[in-house]
């Protein structure tokens, strides 16, 4: 083996004669006492990293663009419709992760098979469906009108309505509404009373700071005026 490969850099006759100097000369020209980072400005006008859901959006919205491209046809944007963006979708399940039972399959409607089988992997119908709300979120972004935006089209929602049935029977996984619940809500507009008397008894009627801040730093006397009247408005209220 070389000694010069085993020596590294600090073999090299070139790198030899200028390492010292270059590090003299750098020593010299910097002054010790300014700073380098850190400074206000210097963070100030840094922009901030874009978020994981706008990095997201518009690499769906890239990724389409570029199937418009490579589509033949090829298509323009400005051409695009709801059927186009379903052929969209149905390209993207070849690409999919999903096991989705055929009718024919013996683990059709079973959540949890005990064997593999031949079923197809699709996309989730819930990627999809975010995908579809990320996308007609950038189709206005670039200049589109929300009007004739092809992601909020009639057909696309009718197509998603479809997969989410269709594999809900297939994979056994229903996908349910939450319901509302009328005791809830109430229960929630009585708390919310709360706050707000509890927060201006303490405040001493003001209005302008934080509930939090203001009620922990409040008095007993305060605390207990709040409770008895939000009690009493409770009671007024059922």
């Amino acid at each position: 083996m070389d000694s010069a490969s085993v020596g590294g850099a600090a073999t090299d006759p070139n790198s030899v004669n200028e390492g010292p100097s270059s590090a003299v000369v750098t020593a010299s020209a910097t002054p010790p006492t300014v700073p380098q980072q850190g400074g206000a400005g210097e963070s100030s006008s840094s922009p901030a990293p874009p978020s994981r859901y706008e990095s997201q959006k518009r690499r769906d919205w890239n990724t389409f663009l570029q199937y418009l491209k490579n589509h033949k046809p090829p298509l323009t944007l400005a051409r695009c419709s709801g059927a186009h963006v379903i052929e969209f979708l149905k390209y993207l399940d070849q690409f999919g992760k999903t096991k989705v039972h055929i009718t024919g399959c013996p683990y059709f409607g079973h959540p949890n098979p005990p064997a593999p089988c031949s079923c197809p992997l699709k996309q989730a119908w819930g990627s999809l469906d975010a995908l579809i709300g990320r996308l007609r979120a950038a189709y206005e972004e670039n200049g589109g009108r929300p009007e004739s935006n092809p992601f909020a089209a009639r057909a696309v929602r009718i197509y998603l309505r479809e997969v989410r049935e269709g594999q809900a029977k297939a994979r056994g996984i229903p996908y349910e509404k939450k319901k509302r619940k009328r005791s809830t809500v109430n229960t929630t507009a009585v708390g919310v009373n709360f706050s707000v008397a509890a927060t201006q008894s303490i405040d001493g009627g003001g209005g302008s700071g934080g509930g939090g801040d203001y009620i922990a730093g409040g008095t007993a006397a305060n605390v207990a005026t709040a409770t008895t009247a939000a009690a009493t408005a409770t009671t007024t209220n059922v």
